[in-house]
């Protein structure tokens, strides 16, 4: 079973992932991605879309022409756990 980040290892997950931050509604975290056009922006998710497949874990995310907006939740933790920071980790890495 997936385990729950608690309090500090959330606080230190964050700080780690910089762009990131955290929802309390939804215990996750939330960033928004710009990109010069709706190609730029459709062609990134579908490299998050095989990360996610990859890790089988999938975002929450929204798209409109050049904006993406994803969340990041475990749903089978309640809230903000480890798989979490690994995926943003990843996503992080596709705009290096």
């Amino acid at each position: 079973m997936v385990e729950q980040l608690t309090p500090d290892e959330r606080a230190e997950a964050l700080d780690a992932l910089g762009e990131w931050d955290f929802d309390d509604a939804r215990d996750g975290i939330v960033r928004q991605f710009i990109f010069q056009d709706f190609s730029e922006a459709f062609g990134f998710m579908a490299r998050v879309a095989l990360l996610a497949e990859v890790q089988d874990h999938h975002p929450e995310w929204s798209n409109v022409w050049n904006r993406v907006d994803i969340l990041l939740t475990t749903h089978d933790a309640g809230g903000l756990s480890q798989r979490d920071i690994r995926m943003a980790t990843a996503i992080d890495a596709l705009l290096d």
